[in-house]
């Protein structure tokens, strides 16, 4: 009977050190029990230390949710996620890992580990493909081409150009090509610099969205950024090349604003929230930019509902969200995340500034009074701020957590109010 259970234990070691995948056995404090090479191997690079005994500290400063995620698992046993995203390092040292955990026992849990780096660079190629070549089912109504200089400024404009803009050689020349920009919050247009960044990066860029005419319409437009060497590799410029399109059936603007849209309010909803956020923060990571969250949640709304009936509390989102909005610039994203609570994502903001920004909002609804079907209400609002400086490390959940957190300081402080979090709610 021994020998047996020994050679079912040998089998089951030589298993778990040939696995694909890495694997870690640890405690609900984190301390690891058992971990196969490919897990140390993902692991190692991002303690910075050649050995590893908890894997709460390790990924403390990249994922510190998961210890969040864990300790919010009330069942007994089961999944307690499923290829979660952890992004690691910075720029180019830096990767992206799934991991999935599943909870054994009370006190023993299996994570698996796996690096996705050049996955998730392809889908995001494969994304900016399907932008370029989704013109093949749509029409094409023209297209242009522009030379840029090596900062991305148009330097040789031809007449197709003009034809299509109806600028001139002179209004052109010696212009950032973003200024043919027209921001639409559904639309999420890249940061400026951003597309020749990653031109420069990649030999390419991709982008679909609104652009100018001289007149002061606008055209929705397909845009590649191609990079030119010289013949000793570095870069000569770039390549602007504008396709307008026109959709057939509906707008494409349309169904955009629908699938990124809240549906009673019309500001961005949740999965466009996470969408955009994500992208920030890995342009943050990558760029070394801050990046700013405040929560907000209307005071009372559940007195509102019941006084005033829901139509009544629909009114009061809708106006809310419009206030709040008008308040804000043109590159945050203001989103309803459910019920009364929402959520605006600052890009290069500070924490500072998100604490302006939101005593901003704060004194623009507490100001007003909003007519609810012939009713004057006073409606106020708690606020939670927190933010990710340049040179800190922080995941995106545990920014929004941060958040969270000093959004219930606020409440618990009397309401109609704003509070930050800490540094160290965020920082590694």
């Amino acid at each position: 009977m021994t020998t047996e259970l020994e050679a079912e234990n040998t089998t089951l070691l030589q298993f778990l050190y040939a696995c694909p995948a890495g694997l870690i056995e640890f405690s609900a404090a984190g301390d690891i029990g058992l971990v196969n090479p490919v897990a140390m191997g993902l692991l190692l690079p991002i303690a910075g230390r050649p050995f590893v005994t908890n894997l709460f500290e390790v990924m403390d400063g990249c994922a510190p949710e998961l210890l969040n995620m864990i300790q919010q698992f009330a069942p007994s046993h089961g999944t307690v996620c499923d290829g979660h995203r952890i992004v690691t390092g910075r720029g180019g040292q830096s990767a992206v890992l799934a991991c999935s955990v599943v909870k054994l026992t009370e006190d023993r849990y299996i994570a698996t580990l796996s690096d996705v780096t050049e996955q998730v660079a392809r889908e995001k190629r494969l994304k900016q493909a399907e932008v370029w070549f989704a013109s093949l089912l749509d029409g094409i109504d023209d297209v242009a081409v522009l030379s840029l200089d090596v900062n991305g400024c148009i330097d040789g404009v031809t007449s197709s150009v003009v034809r299509q803009t109806g600028f001139t050689d002179a209004d052109l020349l010696g212009r950032p090509f973003e200024s043919f920009a027209r921001p639409d919050r559904a639309s999420a247009m890249p940061l400026p610099g951003e597309a020749i960044a990653v031109a420069r990066s990649d030999g390419w860029h991709l982008h679909e969205g609104w652009h100018a005419r001289a007149d002061g319409s606008r055209y929705w437009c397909q845009r590649l950024v191609a990079v030119r060497d010289n013949s000793d590799g570095t870069t000569a410029g770039f390549t602007l090349v504008l396709r307008a399109v026109t959709r057939q059936g509906r707008d494409a603007a349309d169904l955009r604003r629908m699938l990124t849209r809240d549906h009673l309010t019309g500001v961005s909803n949740r999965a466009h929230f996470f969408e955009a956020a994500e992208r920030h923060f890995a342009r943050c990571l990558r760029d070394g930019r801050s990046l700013a969250l405040i929560v907000l949640d209307v005071d009372h709304f559940k007195q509102v509902n019941d006084e005033h009936g829901h139509a009544a509390g629909d009114t009061v989102l809708c106006a809310v969200s419009r206030r709040c909005e008008g308040e804000l610039r043109p590159e945050d994203v203001f989103a309803r995340l459910g019920g009364e609570e929402f959520v605006v994502l600052l890009p290069g903001a500070t924490l500072r500034a998100a604490a302006v920004a939101a005593e901003r909002l704060r004194l623009a609804l507490a100001g007003d009074v909003f007519d609810i079907g012939g009713i004057g209400l006073r409606i106020t609002a708690s606020f939670g701020c927190s933010a990710l400086d340049a040179g800190t490390t922080a995941s995106l959940a545990g920014l929004l957590a941060a958040a969270d957190t000093a959004l219930y300081q606020a409440k618990r402080a009397g309401r109609n109010r704003v509070a930050v979090s800490e540094a160290d709610q965020v920082a590694a």
